[in-house]
């Protein structure tokens, strides 16, 4: 056989790949260990991997065959955990929804996933019961406190006591294990699909670059809705870490658990972040914490402060369309040696594909490759089994994302970036959220870094307003600490002593930021105020 040939007869045939298998190792070396913590709960990896299994089971009593899908609404309780294993043990395309979303947009969502099953907590009951009434035949299970209090008037886990174990050889690994349906900050959402072997090899690329192994406490801060927990309820069951449930997400909570819980690992975007360094409890951490965070580029000023807490924080960033993170800013040890606030800097960039990324490219609009001298901006290409098979139901999206280019299709993000040297990526702006004043481009997020780099301000935002004589200029969205007195002036000359003159806000308005459901701050919502009764929204 060549080197470019097949295996042709050979009898080792490579197994389809699948996050499933993770929780069979799981099972066999670790089946006496914790893997799941739920309030008083506790139960060992053998417990969890029959339940899995069992909750596969249900999946015949309930009528359902392998391509069907079904729903999951829940906050990040056992059952949401359960059902990143169970339903695709099945065969069944599960759909994580965001129990942020109103009814209506939960019921959008289902009817287009063409869910025949709904499974929701009981904390959800009445939103869930508001979407089958809206979605014709759907069937609704209901679950309690019962991952807790295995309560017998509880419908899920009825269903799973009364369920005999079940499995089915997965035999493609390019099929669709679930549906992901993107924020949706204009027009419906879109309906994302996972393959079997993308978030197999975004696990595994999680554990071994996050530093996952069998001794982690991983607590679950960030939503197992988003991005399948961007892949980590497969990468923590695949070094045999434990799962530590956190129903609600409250920063005196996170800080008590990583005082008493042995918590070693979480992630969370940047503003959940904020909310831990600035709340009376935060002190530093009795052991080094590892922390993922991405959704929006984390201000130099609040890597430092996190490392203070002794928090160790790597910037991730991706998209739903990338089975959450495809890029790591992956730290070389020659930085060590650099003064705190140039680290804090590096560490603000998205930074390399990860081990599963085959290529990013920051390419003009030509689709030529930028120079790599952290100045020249274009967008954001990626290609690696970690890109979404394509949008479901909408192949005009899925083409409308997609460019050709060395070796194949490649994604576009839409992200503005700069390309460092050694293929180190820095975001810039969203392509809409680049401000052209004057005939200069400034990068809102530059402008937001110097403004998070003030004591007095919590979060901010910064999108272009509409000028008659600049044509656009930079107008700031600022939350303040409790308490703080600064001013508009006092924040525009902070920022002045920090960047270009020309690059300071011309307006700041102070109070709460809309976000998204998942933690991003809506600048379409504060752009919406600034250009109000225009046709355009550039000038």
């Amino acid at each position: 056989m060549t080197a470019g040939g097949s295996i042709g007869s050979s009898p080792f045939v490579p197994v389809p790949l699948t996050p499933v298998t993770f929780l069979d190792r799981a099972r066999l070396v670790h089946g006496d260990r914790t893997a799941v913590a739920d309030g008083p709960l506790r139960r060992s990896y053998e417990e969890f991997a029959d339940r899995c299994e069992r909750l596969a089971g249900a999946t015949l009593e309930l009528g359902l065959e392998p391509g069907d899908a079904v729903s999951v609404l829940a906050p990040n309780v056992s059952m949401a955990l359960e059902a990143t294993f169970g339903f695709p043990m099945a065969g069944v395309v599960f759909n994580a929804l965001n129990s942020r979303l109103s009814a209506g947009e939960l019921a959008w969502i289902v009817g287009h996933a063409e869910s025949k099953v709904l499974f929701a907590d009981h904390g959800l009951a009445d939103v869930a019961r508001s979407i089958q009434q809206q979605v014709p035949g759907l069937r609704l299970v209901v679950s309690s406190d019962a991952g807790v209090s295995g309560a017998p008037d509880c419908e899920y886990e009825a269903l799973l006591a009364s369920a005999e174990p079940h499995r089915i050889e997965i035999t493609d690994e390019h099929a669709v294990l679930s549906l992901n349906y993107t924020s949706g900050t204009t027009g419906h959402p879109k309906g994302v699909m996972y393959s079997h072997r993308g978030a197999n090899l975004n696990a595994l690329a999680m554990a071994a670059q996050c530093g996952l192994d069998s001794d982690a406490a991983f607590l679950w801060t960030l939503p197992i809705f988003h991005c399948n927990g961007w892949c980590f309820p497969w990468a923590v069951t695949a070094v045999g870490g434990t799962h530590l449930m956190l129903r609600t997400l409250d920063p005196g909570t996170v800080w008590r658990h990583i005082r008493d819980d042995g918590v070693t690992h979480f992630n969370a975007a940047p503003t959940v972040l904020i909310g831990l360094v600035n709340h009376p409890d935060a002190a530093p951490a009795p052991r080094t914490v590892k922390v993922c965070t991405g959704g929006a580029p984390p201000s130099p000023t609040l890597l430092a402060q996190m490392a203070e807490l002794n928090v160790h924080v790597t910037h991730l960033y991706g998209l739903t369309e990338t089975y959450g993170p495809s890029l790591i800013c992956d730290w070389r040890s020659e930085w060590d040696g650099l003064p705190a606030d140039e680290q804090a800097r590096i560490k603000a960039r998205q930074g390399v594909g990860t081990l599963v990324t085959s290529s990013v490219r920051v390419v003009d609009a030509d689709g030529a490759d930028v120079p790599a001298d952290g100045a020249s901006q274009g967008e954001i290409a990626i290609r690696g089994n970690n890109v979404m098979l394509g949008y479901y139901k909408d192949p005009e999206a899925t083409a409308a994302a997609s460019v050709h280019g060395p070796g194949g299709t490649w994604f576009r993000t839409g992200d503005m970036a700069v390309m460092h040297d050694h293929g180190y990526v820095e975001v810039r702006d969203r392509a809409k959220d680049v401000i052209i004043s004057g005939g200069e481009n400034i990068a809102s997020i530059e402008v937001e870094q110097a403004l998070a780099s003030h004591p007095d301000v919590v979060e901010c935002a910064v999108v272009a307003a509409p000028d008659d004589t600049w044509g656009e200029v930079p107008a700031a969205f600022v939350m303040l600490r409790a308490g703080a007195a600064v001013t508009e002036a006092d924040l525009v000359e902070h920022v002045k002593s920090r960047i270009a003159r020309f690059k300071a806000p011309k307006s700041v308005t102070f109070g709460d930021l809309p976000k998204t459901a998942t933690g991003k701050i809506q600048k379409f919502a504060l752009r919406d105020q600034l250009w109000a009764g225009r046709d355009r929204r550039v000038n």
